[in-house]
């Protein structure tokens, strides 16, 4: 994470050339290791992992019921919730020391995580109308927007558009990635929608692990400046 992010900073423009090499090479997938990385960091915080991810759902859960305006204000918390889980796994990739106010950091980036939600959840949708096929590749080509924002401090439309070129170079293992996340998603809601307390972090940790092996980190420093 940039230092001295601000909630309503658009972001910045990254050298494109940064992630030519990655994307003219490609690079190889690996579901099982993502999900067992995953695990073990899920372990290592398993807690507060699961306190977090309780406090995501009642806020979705509470503004649901704010009728017309219910949407959009789950919308535009969501996103930067769901980028603090983001945050703290990346702090615990680098061994950074981590406390429970970490995870509420997304905040810091809640403009261009707002915006990429926003215009990402439209494509797909339009991409869904069209013979579902292309909403389908958006879902999945769009799978590191999030992280290149808290990585890189990157402006919203850049870096949805960097994550489809990335995914795009090896789109189809990375849609099978998805797909045992969604599959364990949907164990974890059988569960009575507890197991989503376990499953949903462990889907965001296993992400970020592919993040890490397939984009790496950007940022050397500390993430919780």
């Amino acid at each position: 994470m940039e230092s001295g992010a601000q909630p309503f900073d658009f972001g910045r423009k990254v050298d494109p050339k940064t992630f030519e090499k990655l994307i003219e090479d490609g690079y190889e997938v690996d579901p099982s290791k993502y999900l067992k990385d995953g695990w073990e960091l899920f372990k290592s915080r398993a807690g507060e992992f699961i306190v977090f991810t309780l406090i995501i759902g009642v806020a979705v859960a509470g503004l649901s019921r704010l009728d017309m305006f219910g949407s959009l204000a789950v919308s535009v918390v969501t996103a930067p919730l769901y980028a603090g889980l983001i945050i703290v796994v990346f702090m615990l990739f680098k061994g950074e020391p981590v406390q429970f106010g970490d995870f509420f950091k997304g905040f810091h980036f809640f403009l261009p995580l707002v915006l990429a939600s926003f215009v990402t959840s439209i494509l797909v949708t339009i991409g869904m109308f069209l013979l579902v096929l292309p909403g389908i590749y958006l879902m999945v080509s769009y799978m590191f927007v999030s992280m290149l924002i808290v990585d890189y401090r990157m402006e919203f439309w850049q870096a949805m558009e960097t994550s489809r070129q990335i995914v795009t170079k090896n789109w189809f293992s990375l849609f099978v990635f998805f797909l045992v996340l969604v599959a364990i998603n949907l164990l974890g809601a059988l569960a009575l929608g507890i197991g989503l307390l376990v499953t949903g972090p462990l889907s965001a940790c296993a992400v970020c692990c592919a993040y890490r092996d397939i984009i790496g980190l950007h940022e050397a420093g500390e993430l919780t400046t």
